[in-house]
């Protein structure tokens, strides 16, 4: 399966795209896709992952991310919860006229625009403001919605509640020949990665020797496949660690491995926070 280049069209009259979808939205699979809009994705609630270019990451109660133009990415969420909205705005980088942003008036969301080529997300009180006045935007008049976005934008280049995702890598960018063999590769670790898998089993689906499979996806991801392995099934461990029900021990045999103290290991190498750590800290988020 090749990635699918999305072809967005603005709504007539406007010069950027905003749509809504709530729980009573058809839920379609998530694809592995691309395209030249730049893209502000806002979930009200739940859960789910992020896996941008070669960035995987967790989050909880909602999420706020600003994405720049031809970053391969997936789905967010994770199904749909009770009252959960998400609203998607794309747009290109001249949307206002080639110019536009390089007035002095609008250096701050230049600047905004640049880091986003990286991937952005959003926390605090600064997410939930900007959740709330792009969901307004939905039922306004053209100018309102085009004042409104702006009066958004400049909040989220001037706030300290952002994170830089680093989400690069990948040095084909949009190739579809080899996003075609890395999407191939995602979704085979995503329906298998718990349990073992081998180098000659992925090798052989992507039709390349073991040796010319590792240095293929260490050029096209900037990490090994162990690394990504690891990356997919610490991510599904940290939604696992949401339930109080699992001791640490379960959850490291439900998200692949085999060994606590490897899984512990791990955790902390990609989170920063030993698996306990992490629990802990959900917890006080939803108390």
């Amino acid at each position: 399966m090749k990635p699918l280049l999305e072809r967005i069209d603005p709504v007539f009259g406007s010069s950027f795209t905003i749509r809504e979808f709530t729980g009573l939205t058809p839920v379609s699979k998530p694809f592995w896709h691309f395209h030249p809009e730049y893209e502000i994705v806002y979930i009200s609630k739940g859960r789910g992952k992020r896996h941008i270019a070669n960035h995987i990451s967790y989050y909880e109660e909602g999420d706020l991310i600003f994405l720049g133009p031809n970053l391969p990415h997936l789905g967010f969420t994770e199904g749909h919860f009770d009252d959960q909205v998400e609203v998607v705005v794309q747009m290109k980088e001249d949307f206002l006229g080639r110019e536009f942003l390089n007035v002095p008036e609008m250096q701050d969301i230049h600047h905004l625009f640049e880091r986003s080529r990286k991937g952005l997300i959003f926390s605090g009180q600064t997410k939930m403001w900007a959740g709330e006045q792009l969901r307004a935007l939905i039922n306004e008049e053209p100018f309102e919605r085009l004042i409104g976005l702006l009066k958004v934008l400049k909040t989220l280049a001037r706030t300290e509640d952002s994170t830089l995702l680093n989400a690069d890598g990948f040095a084909f960018e949009v190739n579809a020949q080899h996003v075609g063999r890395v999407q191939e590769v995602y979704e085979f670790v995503g329906e298998n990665f718990q349990k073992e898998m081998t180098l000659e089993e992925i090798a052989g689906r992507v039709n390349m020797t073991e040796p010319a499979f590792c240095r293929y996806f260490k050029r096209l991801t900037g990490k090994t496949f162990t690394q990504f392995v690891n990356e997919v099934r610490i991510a599904h461990a940290c939604r696992l660690l949401s339930d109080e029900k699992l001791s640490i021990a379960d959850v490291s045999f439900e998200s692949g491995f085999n060994n606590l103290s490897h899984f512990n290991k791990q955790f902390r190498l990609i989170t920063g926070a030993s698996p306990r750590e992490f629990r802990n800290n959900l917890r006080s988020i939803v108390e």
